[in-house]
């Protein structure tokens, strides 16, 4: 398995702006240049991971969600999303996808379920919905005539234009039954233009990197009933930690939302 240790990686980078450990010195000198021109980014990511906790927490306590399908699921860091909702039902099903070698590795790792839910990993491509939504790992963890939440958590601003990003949320989210939900967050140059600037530096570092407006985010949710309060900056959907308001919006610059099927 060649890692490319020697080119940076998105869930690498990720990895050292929260302090993890499975990251090379491509990618902190990466990093370190994205930093240089954002100096926010560690807040982002933070605030992003925030945000996941909170939205599994919603679903899995107060909507009662108990299949999960994340999409791009990056370099473990706990708490991951199975242990957040198994942490409140031991019986969640969880489906973990990403076509990264280290996520791969370290997934299979350290991914392990309750004796009552389980979790199941799956190599595959956020880009092959078709191949994601038959998988045999995927048809055997969880039952898709049930509600099922679909979480993209800071993946598609990894997603061109021309590879059609709202094509492919669409087609997961057909695939799911009435009552699913989509969680989703992703980076925004509306707040700070330096955000901009830090997508600039990945795409120096040949890797794919678009920040969107909040209409454009927005639109991946058409069709779906938006949970309050609506796409917001990360920071702002449903805070538990009311000094999390100290944060300014230019400094998360990744908005967040939840949507529901009917």
């Amino acid at each position: 398995m060649d890692l490319r240790t020697d080119q940076p990686h998105s869930a690498r980078m990720y990895d050292y702006y929260l302090g993890g450990k499975d990251n090379f010195p491509a990618d902190r000198e990466a990093a370190e240049d994205a930093l240089a021109v954002f100096p926010s980014a560690r807040v982002m990511a933070r605030e992003n991971r925030e945000f996941m906790a909170r939205a599994t927490r919603y679903l899995a306590g107060e909507v009662g969600v108990r299949q999960f399908l994340d999409i791009g699921t990056g370099i473990p860091t706990s708490p991951n999303l199975h242990e957040v909702a198994q942490g409140i039902a031991a019986d969640t099903r969880v489906v973990y996808a990403d076509n990264d070698p280290i996520v791969l590795t370290h997934a299979r790792a350290l991914l392990t379920s309750t004796p009552q839910g389980r979790t199941a990993y799956l190599d595959a491509d956020l880009r092959d919905p078709e191949r994601i939504m038959t998988a045999p790992e995927l048809q055997s963890t969880l039952d898709l005539t049930e509600p099922v939440a679909l979480s993209v958590i800071a993946i598609l601003h990894f997603v061109p234009d021309d590879a059609d990003p709202y094509g492919i949320v669409r087609r997961l989210l057909e695939a799911l039954p009435s009552g699913s939900y989509l969680a989703l967050t992703h980076a925004t140059a509306d707040l700070d233009p330096a955000a901009g600037q830090m997508a600039e530096k990945y795409r120096e570092q040949g890797i794919t990197a678009v920040e969107r407006s909040h209409a454009q985010i927005t639109s991946f949710f058409a069709g779906l009933e938006l949970v309050d309060p609506g796409v917001q900056v990360a920071h702002r959907w449903r805070p538990d930690d009311p000094t999390a308001a100290d944060l300014t919006d230019a400094q998360v610059s990744i908005y967040a939302g939840l949507g529901r099927k009917p």
